[in-house]
């Protein structure tokens, strides 16, 4: 009986979130306390169930980045990247993706595409061209330069806390490949975007006199920033050997960071993405709920039925299994769904590293599959939409599809070069 009713609870909550009929942090609340309602799990497990380190690392990225947002140093990196690119919208479009895939890997793709794609839109406004082609490239950026640390992309911070892998970890691990990834998907740009932009020479003449030192309001708030948000990523690097969370790093970036600039904390508080962090406290309740009553193990050892205990077969499986789940659904659920699926395989006699890194690998760059793939898309689709510039799920999947297959065939080789030859 618990099992059908946790596995009832559950397939609705995947649903209503997957068809966007109720909120989804709304969703995973619902679904997380019903667990517990209906006595699935004990209160105490699925309190204890929720990962403190994740909610405390996105929180504080979210407020390092908020502080940072009010120097106009986002504004100031969308003007620079116009004149660097010529005022040519391509060559910008290129920028803006490099500019996107970098500070996705050290403030995390949500975070990145919030900040980036206003100005984007304000800038294609300005150059009289369609918004679209670059808020999509930005969007692959944004989840392919995510993949590389801990702290780029939710379902790394979830793997990286699960596994008691730290920043250097991913960094050595999956940085490479990521690189790799992201200058395939720029080449691939040419094909996909070239030929969409027409700018008549007085306009961008007019976006190019746009000074960029107009928009940074507060320089020694800026200076103050960046060295605080790289003090903070240097921890993250030393956080293990010092036997620190990346979570109390974050937060404790965040405070001094909040003191040094003088600012209340209500108004830094306001920055933080407070649904985001309920989401992932109702999934963790969730996640908890068809753990204990033994779906989980049900399903790992399933999947070691289909692929005969084979590691290699197991290993490599997992990295498209996880690519088009989180094509369907998003990254973040699926993540939090299979990392007890991994440790069940781990605990049969699989290498478990590689494992974690195909589920980083599958989940994170399959969520450029489709508009709803992972958060950061949903984010930009959210102010696309907003600004009269609706991102169909069919324009998207026409290229996310392509992209999403050539990473995953790319992750495939270096997974079994790397770790299974």
């Amino acid at each position: 009986m618990e099992v059908a009713l946790a596995g009832a609870i559950f397939l609705a909550t995947y649903a209503l979130i997957a068809t966007d009929r109720m909120d989804k942090t709304i969703a995973a609340l619902l679904g997380g306390t019903l667990v517990i309602v209906l006595g699935v799990v004990s209160q105490e497990d699925a309190f204890a169930a929720i990962d403190l380190n994740v909610i405390f690392l996105l929180a504080g990225m979210m407020m390092l980045a908020g502080i940072l947002r009010r120097t106009g140093f986002f504004s100031w990196v969308a003007i620079r990247s116009v004149k660097i690119a010529g005022g040519e919208p391509y060559r910008l479009l290129i920028v803006l993706s490099i500019v996107c895939a970098v500070l996705s890997a050290f403030l995390d793709n949500v975070t990145t595409v919030v900040l980036i794609a206003p100005v984007t839109l304000y800038i294609a406004s300005v150059l009289k061209v369609s918004p679209l082609p670059f808020l999509i490239a930005e969007i692959l950026a944004s989840n392919i330069g995510g993949t590389a640390t801990l702290i780029g992309d939710p379902p790394n911070v979830l793997i990286g806390s699960a596994a008691g892998l730290g920043f250097d970890a991913f960094l050595v691990n999956l940085a490479p490949l990521t690189i790799i990834v992201f200058l395939i998907f720029l080449g691939m740009t040419r094909l996909f975007f070239a030929r969409d932009f027409a700018v008549h020479a007085e306009v961008r003449d007019a976006v190019l006199a746009l000074d960029e030192n107009e928009v940074l309001n507060d320089r020694p708030l800026l200076r103050i920033s960046l060295m605080v948000i790289g003090a903070t990523i240097g921890g993250f690097l030393l956080a293990q050997p010092l036997g620190l969370e990346a979570g109390t790093i974050a937060l404790f970036g965040a405070a001094v960071l909040t003191i040094l600039a003088r600012l209340d904390a209500e108004s830094v508080l306001r920055e933080v993405e407070w649904p985001t962090l309920f989401f992932f406290v109702g999934l963790f309740m969730l996640v908890e709920g068809v753990v204990q009553v033994g779906i989980i193990d049900a399903v790992a050892h399933g999947l070691i039925e289909l692929t005969n205990g084979d590691a290699t077969v197991t290993t490599l499986g997992l990295i498209w299994l996880s690519g088009i789940a989180s094509a369907i659904v998003d990254n973040i659920p699926y993540t939090a769904t299979m990392i007890p699926v991994v440790r069940e395989l781990g605990a049969t006699g699989i290498p478990i590293e590689p494992l974690w890194w195909s589920l980083a690998l599958g989940a994170c760059l399959g969520g450029n599959a489709t508009i709803v793939g992972a958060s950061a898309n949903v984010v930009v689709a959210n102010l696309a939409g907003k600004a009269g510039h609706a991102i169909s799920f069919g324009s998207f999947l026409r290229y996310g599809l392509l992209v999403t297959t050539m990473s995953l065939a790319v992750a495939t080789l270096y997974v079994f070069a790397r770790y299974l030859s």
